[in-house]
């Protein structure tokens, strides 16, 4: 089956108010994540499939540029390459990849040392606050490379605030979106219930079904 690549972005003003690029909603009426992770949650869902489509908000260099500088982390006219399409993919990947050991799944060793080499390039360093209380990462590159920076600044802020183990990827792997577990013992597992959380269980008892009748 062909899968097609849809380029865009479908905007529309909803309650909750959806932190993704594609969609009017979040799956299952989820509320999006809050605080500083929800720019990690935004960063990771600009890319879905679903039903045999695929949405890419970074398809090429102009895609990339755009979503940056709609997110206030890129200053508009700054160029982008494709070098820089592969590297915020790569990136993007990586904090799925973590976001996924947040719902039981494994931290891949090459994951962990694409964001260290990110948090490299993007120059990260501390910054005191003006009371000399408080501290936090700060990139101070410019292009793509700070950009990433900050969406890793994020994910430092919601691990310091306690809110990224509830940031998690769906466990059905042909999903893997992003969602923010508001469930007080952080058992959700899906990005919706009705949805992920049937078709996994329908393709689990199919599986076992045919393995009797084997």
């Amino acid at each position: 089956m062909s899968t097609d690549i849809v380029f865009g972005y479908i905007l529309a003003p909803v309650s909750p108010r959806p932190n993704n690029t594609f969609f009017d909603s979040e799956p299952g009426g989820r509320e999006a994540a809050p605080g500083s992770v929800a720019l990690v949650q935004a960063f990771v869902n600009t890319v879905a499939e679903e039903g045999g489509q695929r949405w890419e908000a970074f398809a090429d260099p102009d895609y990339l540029r755009s979503w940056l500088v709609r997110n206030g982390l890129l200053d508009d006219g700054e160029a982008v390459g494709d070098a820089d399409v592969i590297w915020a993919r790569d990136v993007r990947r990586a904090l799925r990849s973590l976001l996924a050991a947040n719902n039981g799944g494994e931290v891949y060793p090459e994951a962990v040392k694409t964001l260290n080499r990110a948090a490299k390039r993007a120059v990260l360093v501390v910054r005191f606050g003006p009371g000399g209380r408080t501290a936090a990462p700060e990139s101070v590159a410019g292009g793509v490379d700070g950009a990433i920076g900050r969406v890793l600044s994020a994910a430092h802020a919601g691990m310091e605030e306690g809110t990224w183990e509830r940031l998690k990827t769906c466990a059905n792997g042909r999903c893997g979106w992003a969602f923010y577990d508001r469930s007080k013992n952080r058992s959700g597992r899906w990005c919706s219930m009705g949805v992920c959380g049937n078709r996994t269980k329908t393709r689990a008892y199919r599986r076992r079904r045919t393995a009797r009748e084997v």
